[in-house]
């Protein structure tokens, strides 16, 4: 399975969760951002490739649906509701993380 975690910059919070999940389960892990000064910026591109979408805030979900709303009609969206309050590698952002993307695809303990 191929999930897209998605952010503002691609710097702390999207990055953070593919360092952690890619590779778990077999799965495939990219990260992306929404704005113009994301590390990674996201493309139409990287919503094809997933099977899965996960987005920090309802601001990314939204920007998501605005730019790519075609590519995205067939595809899973959730909102974690992580707010831009944590660094990269966060032990506490690590745990909501798995905690959150737990409801929606299985991650080991």
């Amino acid at each position: 399975m191929k999930l897209l975690f998605v952010c503002s910059r691609n710097k702390w919070r999207s990055l953070t969760a593919e360092k952690i999940f890619d590779g778990v389960n077999g799965y495939q892990v990219r990260s992306a951002g929404t704005e113009d000064g994301a590390r990674i910026k996201v493309t139409e591109g990287h919503v094809g490739w997933a099977d899965q979408i996960f987005a920090m805030e309802r601001k990314h979900v939204r920007r998501l649906k605005d730019k790519f709303s075609e590519a995205l009609a067939s595809k899973p969206l959730h909102c974690l509701d992580i707010p831009d309050d944590y660094r990269f590698m966060d032990e506490e952002l690590i745990e909501i993380l798995k905690a959150r993307v737990s409801e929606y695809v299985e991650v080991p303990e």
